[in-house]
């Protein structure tokens, strides 16, 4: 049953015993066929036996010219595998960046180039991971913990679970181990911090009327540093239309009509991780609409509209006629004039 030519291949006619994830399987060469044949015993020394009993029985078949080839005379319970002759490979899990690879290869085309440079902020976390494994997400999260935030984690683990749904789907991993982690963890600030403070009327006014009248620091002689009345005509704007601030920042000539009477959002500009702008067509939920303008919003525009208009020009630039960098414009001009009145 176990003989084997000289060069190392299982005999004519004779049934060798294997295992695959802990159940024996039977494998023998019948009519040019490779057969393999499960049990469905667990690998134990007195499974072993049934299997060498079923074994010699087919051997013994093949031999006298009686083999069922059904094979309904040797199933147990399980069905039998007829495969080509090139040995089965089993399935090897994917490394953590391998599977993350897959699944953004995947996604890439159906995805903006902001998503896509969102996910290489996930593969730079996994490939701090080391010799962690994918079906090790206990391991996962202590090391993310580590090397990051527990809200940045918490978004890595929701990644992961997106990644292995998509894995199971397609047959590349048999289990998602990170079905519901990100649930488990604490909430992010918004969802328990407070409710938004909403700006009054009389704020919303005390607020433009800042950014006009801002014209640098004060030192007692004289003003320096940044004049923020730059960015007055933009916070109005943001203000007068409720748009998103991506929205406003990546506006162009082309989409508002001549006579200012209308705004046509049909894309915006965010900033990378690196300070790169990137355009992106449409908005954030892929819609297009026209903004009906207001006299006050028709006046700003008016206002601020060149003599030569270039349809690709922003109509909101920053003071170095680049589009405006939101972070910085929040953490330096919106932080500095706004927190004084929304305090007082």
């Amino acid at each position: 049953m176990y003989s084997k030519t000289p060069t190392g291949k299982v005999s004519k006619g004779s049934v060798s015993i294997l295992c695959s994830h802990d159940r024996l399987q039977l494998r023998f060469r019948y009519a040019g066929k490779r057969h393999y044949l499960s049990l469905g015993f667990a690998d134990t020394p007195q499974n072993r036996k049934l299997a060498e009993m079923k074994a010699r029985e087919i051997e013994l078949d093949i031999l006298a010219g009686h083999f069922d080839q059904t094979l309904e005379k040797y199933k147990p319970q399980s069905a039998l595998k007829v495969v080509a002759p090139e040995e089965v490979t089993p399935k090897v899990t994917p490394t953590i960046q391998e599977l993350w690879e897959q699944y953004t290869s995947y996604k890439a085309s159906s995805v903006k180039e902001t998503t896509r440079l969102y996910y290489v902020s996930f593969a730079r976390l996994f490939e701090q991971l080391g010799g962690v494994t994918l079906m090790e997400p206990l391991r996962v999260k202590a090391e993310l913990e580590k090397l990051t935030t527990i809200y940045q984690t918490k978004k890595t683990l929701m990644q992961l679970n997106a990644a292995c749904k998509w894995a199971m789907k397609h047959g590349l991993i048999e289990g998602n181990p990170y079905e519901g982690m990100a649930g488990e963890m604490p909430k992010y600030r918004y969802q328990v911090g407070p409710k938004p403070n909403a700006f009054t009327e009389e704020e919303r006014e005390r607020v433009i009327q800042a950014f006009k009248d801002h014209q640098g620091n004060w030192n007692g002689r004289g003003y320096t540093g940044i004049r923020y009345s730059h960015y007055a005509p933009f916070v109005e704007f943001l203000f007068l239309t409720g748009c998103r601030p991506s929205e406003a920042i990546g506006l162009r000539w082309s989409n508002v009509a001549e006579d200012c009477e209308s705004v046509r959002f049909a894309e915006s500009i965010t900033t990378s991780g690196r300070g790169k702008p990137i355009r992106v067509e449409g908005s954030k939920n892929n819609k297009k609409r026209i903004f009906p303008c207001s006299n006050r919003l028709k006046g700003l525009l008016l206002s601020i509209k060149p003599e030569k208009v270039e349809p690709s020009a922003l109509v909101f630039p920053s003071p170095k006629s680049k589009p405006i960098n939101y972070n910085n414009f929040y953490n330096n001009a919106w932080k500095r004039i706004v927190e004084p009145i929304k305090a007082g």
